[in-house]
């Protein structure tokens, strides 16, 4: 982690080290070389050194000719929906997701306002190391502006999606944790506009972390106990770029990030005017599967990774997605993981059938997850997929993203890390006895 990490969506890296406002620079110039015309929008999450790379950001943007759209700090599905309704050409969203506080980055959008696909993503990456760059002489420098109101286009399509006046009717007492990222600015605006009361959380966007970003349960230790404290009927925990939702039940039991799709599956399966095949990748919770399948919905299962979940939903012409990390895609408000679109359905989901997020997911037949790790050269991988396939002749197989073996009632999935000299073993089955012994027969043979 210690690199600058590049992949077909953006880079992330330790500021002063890795990641430099001239490393930034050219990143974005060769990314504007490659895109169509039009305004590029530029956020950020409320990390300390967003400021400062944004300005880079912005300057290498304008100099590359490019008008560009100052949105300050946002979400990053906030992002995503902007580029559409600013018909812009694409977006710069600086942040590194649930990296600690030295790190920061860049995720790139493409003008349809998701993530960019592989394909335009390598384009752009192999354009930064070839250094190519379009700037311009000074009377065709792009110009500089600023968005004063960035979250109304997001929180009217969220909106959209849910019965508004029966939420309201409710007046649910909410938590929302925030942790000094960019969720809270949108995510107090759209609880309020459902008539939620607000306990809110770590609601100003400094990157002054409270407690490690990523939404665990071993991190929210202290945010579970305060749902409980305050009475609330549900805690909602966003990451700090707010694209990754876990939740809190009323008891303050951690319930955790793949439930937040499977509610917001369930949600969607109850309603017939949207009821359609569903997309999620191939490391998350079955739950979601077995939910949409019971409602006579397909289930299809993409590659790891948002862009690739996104390809496949816009492909099957699905009606929701999403990845187990507590990101659902509702294709209604746009392709990307969104923890606004978690939370108003969720609230949907709550009041329509009268039960609590603990009822909901206690009515959910329990899977469980094991993730496990192996240190293995690359090359090593082909010869261990030999063997786990001859080993469970029974599975069905999938290639391509590693290697997942899938059967009625389990799966495993073996991937080579992109960063680290690993294999990443994870398996699901319906108890913890089976995952864990799936992950340790695959470990025995390397």
């Amino acid at each position: 982690m210690s690199e600058l990490i590049i992949s077909v969506s953006g880079l992330r890296g330790i500021v002063g080290e890795t990641l430099t406002p001239e490393v930034a620079m050219r990143f974005v110039a060769a990314y504007a070389s490659k895109l169509p015309d039009g305004p590029i929008i530029v956020g950020r999450d409320g990390r300390s050194s967003g400021p400062m790379l944004s300005r880079a950001i912005i300057a290498a943007l304008a100099a590359s000719g490019r008008d560009c759209i100052d949105v300050d700090v946002a979400a990053t599905p906030t992002i995503g929906v902007l580029v559409r309704e600013r018909g812009a050409a694409g977006a710069v969203q600086i942040s590194a997701s649930h990296n600690p506080p030295p790190y920061n980055g860049i995720k790139l959008f493409g003008p349809t306002g998701r993530v960019l696909d592989a394909v335009t993503g390598t384009a752009i990456r192999d354009a930064y190391f070839e250094g190519k760059a379009d700037y311009k002489p000074f009377n065709l420098i792009g110009r500089i502006s600023a968005d004063t109101n960035p979250h109304e286009p997001h929180l009217r399509k969220v909106l959209e999606t849910v019965d508004a006046l029966a939420i309201r009717a409710a007046k649910h007492r909410v938590l929302i944790d925030s942790n000094h990222g960019a969720g809270s600015l949108l995510g107090i605006r759209l609880l309020e506009a459902l008539g939620c009361e607000v306990v809110a959380v770590g609601a100003t966007p400094d990157g002054k972390f409270a407690h490690v970003p990523e939404p665990t349960a071993e991190n929210l230790t202290e945010v579970a106990k305060r749902v409980r404290d305050e009475k609330c009927v549900v805690g909602f925990c966003q990451d700090p770029d707010a694209d990754r939702l876990a939740l809190v039940d009323a008891n303050g039991r951690y319930v955790g990030e793949e439930y937040t799709l499977a509610l917001c599956v369930m949600r969607a399966m109850a309603d017939e005017s949207i009821r359609g095949p569903i997309v999620i990748n191939g490391a998350t919770s079955g739950m979601s599967e077995r939910i949409a399948r019971d409602a006579g919905a397909e289930a299809y299962r993409s590659f790891v990774g948002e862009a690739n979940v996104a390809d496949m939903m816009i492909d099957k012409k699905a009606a929701y997605g999403g990845e187990g990390n507590g990101g659902p895609i509702d294709p209604r408000v746009g392709y990307v993981r969104d923890s606004f679109v978690g939370m108003a359905q969720i609230l949907d989901l709550m009041t329509s059938s009268g039960k609590s997020v603990a009822e909901l997911v206690d009515g959910i037949p329990k899977l469980h997850i094991h993730k496990d790790k192996a240190t293995v050269s690359a090359d090593r991988l082909p010869k261990l997929f030999e063997q786990l396939i001859a080993a469970h002749p029974d599975a069905t197989v999938q290639t391509g993203d590693g290697l997942r073996l899938s059967w009625d009632d389990k799966w495993l999935l073996v991937r080579g890390s992109n960063t680290e000299p690993i294999v990443r073993l994870i398996a699901e089955a319906e108890t913890e006895a089976e995952a864990k012994s799936l992950c340790a027969g695959a470990a025995a043979l390397l």
